[in-house]
């Protein structure tokens, strides 16, 4: 063991499947996958964090930092295994929950199906009070239905409660009221109040994140706190970390007090991961690909940054409809996620046709080659049939593989319904599974107005590159980039993430009647939040302030995002604002629109350590070819048909050397295939680049 101070770095992502570990020792990384533990998901990590330590032949206590992102919350919410959570609101307001908005994602469908509330309506309670939308209080509050609600928090044994009032974006007095007045009677429950989790007009959405983060709040921290005693007990003292789901870190703490920021922090590694290798190849236009166990997350990347948003949705009722699911209003990294993992269901619906998703073996039970007491068939059972995967290296050959329960799988769910054999059963699997992925990124890049055959794809996951070359010939994609880790991606990505939060507030101003002093201040305060939450991760030189207005005509129902400067308005700015507003509206709609008045409704500011310079890799001339050291049998789904695939060992390429398809280039944790469409260049650090022949 090294007695010597070194740069240890260790990132932990849980999945639904594995569990991913990389540990980044003076630049050199190590990684392992372990099957995710849901009983006590810190177990699996303290396994992984042994295991990634002896590989790099150091002591657990030379790690100086773990950044760790989870889907924990994700899952609480779409499996609704929270805790008895109430929700105390406006008197009148009690039914915005089940009320939703007017949208109705499904015009024709007379039996639409919604998710349910997340809390049931004899456990949301009301108090007599109300709010302006500019803050000012209408009604006070009255003390003595305050005193009635408590009596029934008490006596419900309530485990959280959410608190949200109308227009509390503009003014929380009341909420925090509430919650000293509930607090003085049962101190220590655990309490969420929406003017602090998430200050943001349009009381659905606002109310819809309150009640997510008191619902999975209890259970969150009580992981963290655990994972934290676990870790220290085997030697890892070092400072602990989270990813959000806007793609920064941030303190245990923090994530404790609002683990609704966590809903898509494993995902958002991913992104970032996938626009580091933007920045150091110089990619403007990337298409970030993410297929694990359990999910597969498509991400546009436009000039080396993830895209964002400041809401997006969980649990949809119906795939990929936008406005079917739970609304979450936060800061996110903006992505596709669809239930298309390694682990994903094979079945036949009643029109006979097979389906793929949402659900999923995960880790408990895993597919049916895992032989631990899966018996439907899955995604992997078909990448397995079809010469895919290899049934003695999967996974470094830590779990090995069973053609014959695959096989075995496909006829029983699958061949037997619909009269084909497993390698037809496992081929309609893969262009199923292909096609809904490829489906989901044409119309998430043509909903941002972006021509998807003009994108670089960077393919990472367990399962990414297995299906990339595939799912560049149905998109068009002409080239894709496997790099290095391929397989822990997401976990490589927190280790690249910056310390950064993000504050968003709703404050209303025209701009015919600009009031620039108050602005500023409105900006001020939101800057000292945001720094607030970063300051512990600032090592050296001064934070990134990255400000966002969000804008519309007056009159108008939604809003579009506006960069601006880090600077004090002043009586002038209203124009320069008018100005910019209108250049982004025309970026969007094509042309701006005379004689309405402009209004800002919502604000963003952004702090975050600076993201350290990259050393750029320029593309390699082309080498010799390789020659196969030996081949397998790999079905070629544009033929239809089995073709002899050479099989190459990545750590024995060399930047240069040149693969042609049909070939599989197999690593430790994922392997890469490349169909006779494509030959791959290997990079001066080692990526694959892959471009069509």
């Amino acid at each position: 063991m090294s007695s010597t101070p070194r740069n240890c770095r260790v990132g932990v992502d849980i999945g639904g499947t594995f569990t991913d570990i990389a540990l980044d020792l003076d630049g050199t990384l190590h990684s392992t996958k372990i099957l995710t533990d849901y009983t006590a998901p810190e177990r699996a990590i303290l396994k992984g964090v042994k295991t990634v330590a002896d590989m790099a032949g150091i002591a657990l206590s030379e790690i100086g930092i773990l950044i760790h992102g989870t889907t924990l919350a994700t899952n609480a919410l779409i499996e609704r295994r929270g805790a008895k959570t109430a929700f105390v609101t406006t008197e009148g307001f009690r039914d915005v929950l089940e009320m939703r908005t007017e949208n109705r994602f499904e015009q024709y469908d007379l039996n639409i199906s919604l998710p349910p509330a997340l809390i049931a309506r004899a456990d949301r309670f009301v108090v007599r009070e109300r709010i302006d939308a500019a803050g000012k209080v209408l009604l006070d509050l009255d003390e003595a239905s305050v005193a009635a609600v408590v009596e029934k928090v008490v006596a419900g044994g309530y485990g959280s409660v959410a608190i949200g009032f109308i227009h509390a974006y503009a003014n929380g007095a009341h909420e925090v009221a509430v919650r000293d007045a509930i607090l003085k009677r049962l101190p220590g429950l655990s309490v969420s109040i929406s003017s602090e989790v998430s200050p943001q007009m349009r009381e659905f959405e606002r109310f819809n994140t309150v009640c997510a983060n008191a619902y999975v709040k209890p259970a969150i921290k009580s992981y963290l706190d655990r994972l934290v005693v676990s870790l220290k007990d085997i030697g890892v003292g070092c400072p602990v970390f989270m990813i959000h789901s806007g793609g920064g870190i941030v303190s245990v703490e923090s994530a404790s007090e609002f683990p609704v920021r966590l809903v898509e922090s494993g995902p958002a590694g991913g992104a970032i991961f996938a626009a580091d290798i933007a920045r150091q190849y110089g990619l403007d236009t990337v298409l970030s690909f993410d297929m694990g166990g359990t999910t597969a997350k498509i991400c546009l990347i436009e000039n080396q940054v993830p895209m964002t948003a400041k809401t997006f949705e969980v649990a949809r009722t119906y795939r990929f409809r936008k406005g079917s699911g739970m609304p979450i209003s936060i800061p996110v990294v903006e992505m596709v996620e669809i239930g298309a993992g390694g682990g994903s269901i094979a079945s036949v619906d009643a029109m006979r046709q097979i389906r793929v998703g949402p659900h999923s073996a995960a880790s408990e039970p895993g597919p049916a080659c895992y032989q631990r007491g899966g018996k439907n068939p899955t995604v992997t059972d078909a990448d397995l049939i079809l010469g895919k995967l290899d049934p003695a290296n999967f996974a470094g050959g830590a779990i090995p593989l069973s053609v014959e329960a695959s096989r075995q799988a496909m006829s029983d769910d699958i061949g037997s319904v619909i009269g084909l054999d497993p390698e037809a059963s496992a081929y309609g699997t893969c262009e199923m599974v292909d096609e809904n992925m490829a489906n989901a990124g044409r119309v998430h890049t043509v909903e941002n107005g972006k021509n998807i055959s003009d994108f670089t794809m960077i393919t990472f996951g367990g399962a990414g590159p297995l299906h990339a070359a595939r799912l560049c010939e149905k998109m068009g994609i002409s080239t894709f980039l496997v790099p290095p880790g391929a397989g822990v991606g997401s976990a490589i990505g927190f280790l690249k993430a910056p310390f950064g939060y993000e504050s968003v507030r709703s404050a209303v101003f025209k701009l015919s009647n600009f009031e620039y002093a108050e602005a500023n201040r409105l900006l001020e305060a939101m800057k000292a939040e945001a720094l607030g939450f970063v300051e512990g991760g600032l090592d050296a030189g001064s934070p990134v302030i990255e400000r966002t207005l969000f804008m519309r005509y007056a009159g108008q129902g939604w809003d579009i995002p506006v960069p601006l400067a880090d600077d004090n308005f002043d009586a002038a700015s209203a124009e320069t604002i008018a100005a910019l507003f209108e250049r982004e509206y025309e970026r969007f709609f094509g042309r701006a629109i005379e004689g309405l008045d402009i209004e800002i409704v919502s604000w963003s500011v952004k702090a975050s350590s600076p993201l350290p310079p990259v050393e750029r890799i320029a593309s390699i001339a082309e080498g010799n070819v390789v020659q196969p050291g030996k081949t397998r049998r790999l079905f070629e789904a544009s033929q239809g048909a089995y073709l002899e695939a050479g099989i190459h060992e990545r750590t024995g390429l060399k930047p240069g050397d040149v693969i042609k398809g049909p070939a599989v280039i197999v690593e430790r944790e994922t392997s890469a295939v490349l169909t006779s469409f494509f030959k791959a260049i290997v990079q001066r650090d080692g990526s694959l680049l892959a471009t069509r022949i």
